[in-house]
């Protein structure tokens, strides 16, 4: 598990950040450019714990359906607790 804080850098958020509820439970689905990397993916449950994709997105359209692809192919339930 990596976190990263988009906060503590020069981070553009994307519209496309949202939150996403599945079987009751809900994660927030962070979308953000570095200029270094492009779209940066992250998965965040209600306790802050992230799942951050260690590849980089040309666009935060891109982004969004791995997110969902992710957690439609998963569960919802893969994103969520310690790891």
């Amino acid at each position: 598990m990596t976190t990263a804080n988009p906060a503590d850098s020069d981070f553009e958020q994307s519209p496309l950040t949202q939150t996403y509820t599945q079987n009751d439970q809900t994660v927030q689905i962070d979308i953000y450019k570095s200029d270094e990397h492009g779209w940066i993916l992250e998965i965040v449950d209600q306790d802050n714990n992230s799942t951050l994709w260690e590849d980089h997105f040309e666009s935060d359209q891109a982004a969004l359906q791995e997110a969902l692809d992710a957690l439609n192919e998963e569960g919802i339930e893969a994103f969520i607790g310690s790891f």
